[in-house]
């Protein structure tokens, strides 16, 4: 689920490529970072709770803090981006396939995702996409460079299917950002006072038209080793794909606060 934010409206290509080259150049100042526990994982969870705060996803609490169980599984992918040393956004990723067949939206969505996994496919879930609120008014890539992770972990793990989990007020921005369709209407969603419906992106299918209108969404094999490889016993490896370069692309968040 995504604040609202102003879509850019411009078709042509030099204002699409000066954008390409602001999302490059924020880039290269942002640290992707796994995050598993201690106060890192900690500011996460109140970057969370005031971003959905401000969009009235929760009731406040004493705590000033947002978990769930899902942030505790064995297929999940907690990450903070850092400028300047400052949390800047934070995304979570799920990797479901058969052998791990555990996310949100599967939770919600059952009747439509788990045939889907049970012919083999690979989804990566995005939940709890959330952005400090000056940050991101200050960066106005800040989204895009987010979101990025979506398209490292699908080519990394060669996935099938991209979710976004999006209210009815943001499902217009998935549609024209990412070429999103949905496939499942508004339903309850664990914790959260909105209703979401869900959203896929056919992972291979988009991708030269999403890499072609956003370069900076490309990655080399080591950069996506580095963020999603786990070595040891009974980690998740799906699938990895050595030839850089060949990601799929996102395209454009809100640049206000995010929450998913």
């Amino acid at each position: 689920m995504a604040a609202e934010a102003t879509l850019p409206t411009s078709d042509q290509a030099g204002a699409e490529s000066s954008f390409s080259d602001r999302i490059a150049r924020l880039s290269d100042r942002i640290d992707y970072r796994i995050v598993g526990s201690g106060d890192e994982r900690e500011a996460i969870f109140r970057l969370r709770y005031q971003a959905y705060i401000r969009d009235g996803a929760i009731s406040p609490n004493s705590s000033g803090r947002f978990s769930d169980p899902y942030d505790e599984t064995g297929n999940v992918y907690l990450f903070g981006l850092y400028i300047d040393e400052e949390l800047a956004s934070s995304i979570r990723l799920h990797v479901a396939s058969r052998e791990h067949p555990v996310s949100p939206s599967l939770e919600v969505f059952a009747d439509v995702l788990q045939p889907k996994l049970d012919v083999g496919k690979i989804i990566i879930d995005t939940t709890h996409f959330v952005a400090d609120e000056n940050l991101a008014r200050l960066h106005r890539g800040l989204p895009y460079a987010t979101l990025r992770l979506c398209m490292l972990a699908a080519q990394y793990f060669k996935a099938d299917h991209l979710l976004a989990a999006a209210s009815a007020a943001h499902q217009v921005f998935y549609q024209r950002a990412f070429g999103y369709r949905l496939i499942g209407e508004p339903r309850p969603y664990p914790l959260l006072a909105k209703s979401l419906g869900l959203m896929t992106a056919d992972y291979p299918a988009a991708t030269d038209q999403l890499y072609q209108r956003y370069p900076f969404f490309r990655s080399p094999f080591f950069e996506r080793r580095m963020l999603f490889e786990r070595p040891m016993a009974g980690s998740l490896q799906p699938g990895v794909s050595g030839v850089a370069g060949e990601d799929p692309p996102f395209v454009k968040p809100p640049a206000a606060s995010i929450a998913g």
